[in-house]
């Protein structure tokens, strides 16, 4: 077989899927202390400031064209402040391993959105991907379904943090925006923060208080590896691939999550989590990967 993209993708990919599998589990312990809003709000500020010094530090230009400030803020709005804000809600009201399936159901939306609105092609190897990651996504679903019924609004918030992070990707990919996936990743995390900051100061109570060691750890964490690492491995990657296969690149991320979560939080792991693994892991390949071509005669 021989692959169809850069091999740096490959190995984004890689770090992508396990910093962020792993991340789902820390989200209940970040937020026994801190609202939804102030935690995001912290990660997201932080990362976006992390990287734009970065950046500057590498001498690489802060400035974002004229022309492409509205996509950077609708892509911005539409995942990570939809994302991040939903997927945290999701995560402390049903368990995180099943939150994370509902939220990577995001290459399902994504394939479908560029098909609608992007043109590209569904091949016959791409749908069988799109079937095996949504028969993965089922059974990963299947043993959640209690935890749905006693708490709807997580399974509706994994939903939508899938949506906006489908749109959010979609926009991307059809306007992209003259920078490098650095600046663009550090403003489009320090924009984010900003509605959601003020939401926090709408919707919560502000009573100011150091919060304990873990929880300061846990968000560092978070902050620095999965928000900032891990969203310049995301952009990195999209801008490398189309966007039906980037997002089918990220389908192991739930694996590792329920993994995760069953070592860290005692989840469930049975015979239906492993059959998402092979039925994910199947997706992967198809999407990444096409046979070589054969030598002419």
């Amino acid at each position: 077989m021989m692959s169809t993209v850069p091999r740096r993708a490959f190995v984004l990919l890689t770090v992508l899927t396990l910093i962020w599998g792993t991340n789902w589990p820390l989200f209940p312990l970040a937020m026994r202390e801190l609202s939804v809003w102030t935690f995001r709000t912290v990660s997201l500020f932080g990362a976006g400031s992390l990287l734009l010094i970065i950046a500057r530090l590498r001498g690489l230009p802060l400035s974002i064209p004229r022309q492409d400030w509205g996509v950077m803020l609708l892509a911005s709005f539409s995942y990570l402040v939809v994302w991040n804000v939903a997927s945290a809600w999701s995560a402390i009201s049903i368990p995180s391993g099943q939150s994370a399936v509902l939220g990577f159901t995001m290459p399902l939306w994504a394939a479908l959105l560029s098909w609608l609105f992007l043109g590209e092609r569904l091949s016959g190897r791409a749908l069988l991907a799109l079937g095996l990651g949504a028969a993965g996504v089922l059974l990963l679903l299947i043993p959640g379904l209690s935890a749905y019924a006693k708490a709807p609004l997580g399974f509706v918030a994994g939903l939508v943090a899938a949506v906006g992070w489908a749109i959010g990707t979609i926009l991307y990919k059809r306007r992209p925006i003259a920078a490098s996936a650095t600046v663009i990743t550090g403003w489009q995390l320090l924009l984010s923060s900003l509605p959601i900051a003020v939401f926090g100061l709408i919707f919560t109570d502000r009573q100011w208080f150091m919060p304990s060691s873990l929880t300061i750890a846990v968000v560092s964490y978070v902050t620095i590896v999965p928000m900032a690492l891990g969203n310049l491995c995301w952009f990195s990657i999209v801008g490398m691939l189309p966007a039906n296969v980037a997002g089918l690149s990220a389908v192991m991320v739930p694996v590792v999550a329920m993994v995760s979560g069953a070592l860290m939080r005692d989840e469930p792991l049975g015979p239906p989590q492993l059959a998402a693994m092979l039925c994910c892991g199947g997706a992967l390949v198809l999407s990444l990967l096409k046979p070589a071509a054969r030598e002419p005669a």
